[in-house]
């Protein structure tokens, strides 16, 4: 067994993990068993309207900071992203610089929020009126394996919370959090996962980066089906990985996605297919499409920011990811392109996995398969111009929110 980390807890045994989970159950008045189950009595068709007095997503309304950094609970669905890439930092005292192309490890922080509707008109103040969830995923190049973990649980009682008018995201021991002026964040983030930890510190480098149109980014044909997102790429990090009972320095670059709305997805889409690219000269890349079952693009877009330039938003007919080479799952038989020609207002790029098994088994938290992992970004000659995340959800089974 690994040594365990100095103030780490140690990983819960099978009957203390059965306590813990009752013990959150009895709280949430929801069933640990299965996440599913506790979404179930809110779920709704994707076509259905919203409750009545939920305030709409709209391309006219302007996000003002730091207070849409927060949470926003009146809206179904939310999510903070951190996805990135850490090598060993330099030691102390050492003239030596670890080398880029070493393998390193790349990373995933991701804090969810769900409003339960069936809560709504009730008075009691044990009731379930928001979820929290979590994932963390160590991506270990030199070792060819994603490691990854999770949690659930009810916004109060001290367990979890997503607070209002900045980030600040916690759950059961799991912590996101920014501070600084709106054009000098810092976020800190601390998560003691089974087989790692992380303690990071991420620092805004560019302005902020507001996708779409002024941050309403539609997701759809109808323009109901759309979010306010907003991104911070090319993040510096600095802190320390725990991994194999060992604590590491690292260093590395980031990207982080803040993302809410009411209705994302169209009834038509079973998933989408996002990249969030970091390239070596400072450009910030994002593109997605959404799919139908068939595998055609119902939606996409996308932006590009060159550095000192303004973001250049993408048209729908701007953006074509086609498929170069899949992977199959051997644990849930879903086959991934984990190589992609993506095809961005007429440049040609290609996104290639860094490792093939990225996929994330999410389903005793959010209830989803998934796969998202570290990836580099190359031109049209072949050469890697950057690095970031592609993410692709649907293809184990229709995506969910």
């Amino acid at each position: 067994m690994p040594e365990v980390p100095v103030n780490t807890p140690a990983p819960s045994t099978h009957t203390q993990r059965r306590r813990d989970l009752l013990t959150l159950a009895s709280a949430c008045g929801v069933a640990w068993w299965l996440p599913r189950q506790a979404m179930a009595a809110q779920a709704r068709p994707a076509n259905a309207p919203p409750p009545p007095d939920t305030p709409a997503i709209l391309a006219s309304d302007t996000l003002h900071f730091p207070r849409d950094f927060g949470a926003h609970p009146a809206f179904r669905t939310e999510w903070w992203y951190i996805t990135g890439q850490l090598q060993p930092a330099p030691q102390t005292g050492s003239s030596t610089t670890p080398s880029p192309s070493s393998p390193g490890y790349g990373f995933q922080i991701t804090f969810f929020r769900t409003r339960v509707d069936a809560a709504r008109h009730s008075t009691s103040a044990f009731a379930t009126r928001q979820l929290v969830f979590a994932h963390a995923a160590l991506t270990d190049l030199q070792q060819g394996r994603l490691l990854h973990d999770q949690r659930i649980g009810r916004a109060g009682f001290g367990l979890a919370d997503a607070a209002e008018g900045d980030t600040q995201v916690q759950l059961r021991g799991w912590q996101l959090q920014r501070s600084g002026p709106p054009t000098h964040s810092r976020y800190t983030s601390r998560v003691a996962a089974r087989d790692f930890s992380f303690d990071l510190a991420f620092t805004q480098t560019q302005p902020l980066l507001l996708q779409g149109e002024a941050g309403f980014s539609r997701k759809g044909p109808q323009p109901v089906n759309a979010s306010h997102y907003y991104s911070q790429p090319h993040l510096a990090v600095q802190g320390r990985l725990q991994h194999q009972g060992r604590t590491l320095a690292v260093q590395g670059q980031a990207w982080l996605d803040h993302e809410w709305g009411e209705s994302l997805l169209d009834p038509a889409a079973v998933g989408w297919d996002w990249v969030g690219m970091n390239l070596h000269d400072g450009s910030a890349l994002t593109a997605f499409r959404l799919r139908r079952r068939d595998g055609s693009t119902l939606w996409a877009g996308g932006s590009l920011r060159r550095p000192g330039e303004a973001a250049r938003a993408f048209q729908p007919d701007e953006v074509r990811f086609t498929p170069q080479r899949t992977w199959a799952s051997p644990a849930t038989a879903a086959r991934y392109p984990v190589q992609w020609l993506l095809e961005v207002a007429g440049a040609r790029y290609q996104v290639k996995a860094r490792l093939d098994n990225q996929e994330l088994d999410s389903r005793q938290s959010t209830g989803n398969v998934y796969w998202e992992g570290l990836s580099d970004l190359l031109d049209a000659q072949g050469r890697v111009i950057g690095q970031g995340y592609l993410e692709m959800t649907g293809y184990a089974s229709p995506m969910s929110l």
